[in-house]
């Protein structure tokens, strides 16, 4: 099959023809039909993911067709499917009581396992896998992948966000523009906050009922003059130190900071803890989503309840992603990238 694969950090990928996946007893190979180029993946091919080195194939956020069902899959050839990124074993106590997405014993295509910038993915354990609805798209359907899914369950599980609350996005890329109109849908207001002015106008125009820009003075006092006191709820999306304390203070008393972003590197911060002792905040981390939580979401989205469309900004090809992933060493223009055309 066809694979962009690893070869060199800060590299283009190299487009080889690889061996095709085996299929796991207890899972599915599936031909990939969308693919999502992740900020994550810039992670990884930069250098700053310990689980990505010479031969690794990105690529996390997929959907496709079964093409081969494990002995022990009760999935059928010709299914149409997508699986979180965190592949929870099943057995673990984390994966039984429905936090897959913390199961110590996952397997993450794309960061120790190869990932979907391929013609085809390995899924194993078979409780993951979702039946994609009819009339979802497959560019569609990937570019939910971790943002859409990883930003439902930060507001609905994490953050446990009400109407009338003010929620505070720090970051517009994928998971920010995801929380946005997640948020709105719920009846949240929404301030969010970037460096990039045409990012902050894109926002707006999808429902922010405010905007910051970062580069213009202090991020936190904005906010609390923007909200009467400070948000409720702050979410951060792109783990560095500056946006974390941004969004601690930027937060009412009794506020929950939730961080969603990856941090790189050690992961090591210095964090305003004044801010959240004085203020008695919550400080939530969190990662992915289980699959048991993807039929409601992909029903909402079905039903019109949220169009998440405006966040799927162009279709690419395999061998567009390395210029996906360098342009994410600057500022990027709003919405993401779904690579749709696996043969060139």
């Amino acid at each position: 099959m066809r694979a962009a694969v690893v070869r060199e950090f800060n590299e283009d990928l190299s487009i080889e023809t690889v061996d095709d996946p085996t299929c796991p007893d207890s899972g599915v190979v599936l031909k990939v039909a969308a693919c999502g180029v992740c900020r994550s993946d810039f992670h990884g091919w930069v250098g700053g993911h310990p689980k990505v080195s010479n031969g690794s194939i990105l690529g996390h956020e997929y959907c496709g067709t079964v093409v081969e069902a494990g002995a022990q899959s009760s999935h059928k050839i010709g299914d149409r499917l997508i699986a979180p990124f965190i592949l929870g074993c099943g057995n673990c106590p984390a994966c039984q009581t429905g936090a897959s997405n913390t199961c110590e014993s996952a397997i993450v295509p794309g960061f120790g396992a190869p990932g979907a910038y391929a013609e085809f993915v390995a899924v194993p354990f078979d409780h993951n896998l979702v039946h994609l609805p009819e009339t979802m798209s497959p560019a569609l359907a990937a570019g939910l992948g971790c943002r859409v899914t990883t930003a439902w369950h930060a507001l609905t599980d994490r953050a446990g966000v009400r109407a009338g609350e003010w929620v505070a996005v720090h970051g517009t890329g994928g998971i920010g523009l995801s929380v946005l109109l997640l948020a709105k849908m719920l009846g949240a207001r929404v301030v969010v906050v970037d460096v990039v002015e045409e990012k902050l106008t894109h926002a707006k125009q999808l429902g922010a009922d405010a905007a910051v820009n970062a580069g213009q003075g202090n991020v936190a006092d904005a906010i609390r003059e923007i909200t009467d006191g400070g948000a409720q709820v702050s979410i951060e999306a792109l783990g560095i130190e500056a946006t974390t304390n941004a969004s601690v203070e930027c937060l009412a008393t009794l506020g929950r900071h939730v961080h969603v972003g990856m941090p790189t590197g050690d992961g090591m911060m210095n964090i305003n803890m004044r801010a959240i002792y004085s203020k008695q905040l919550a400080f939530y981390g969190t990662r992915g989503m289980p699959s048991w939580k993807y039929p409601s979401l992909l029903g909402m989205i079905e039903r019109g309840d949220v169009d998440l469309s405006p966040m799927l900004d162009r279709e690419v090809s395999l061998s567009d992603a390395s210029a996906e992933l360098r342009a994410m060493q600057g500022p990027t223009p709003p919405g993401t990238a779904v690579i749709t055309d696996f043969s060139q």
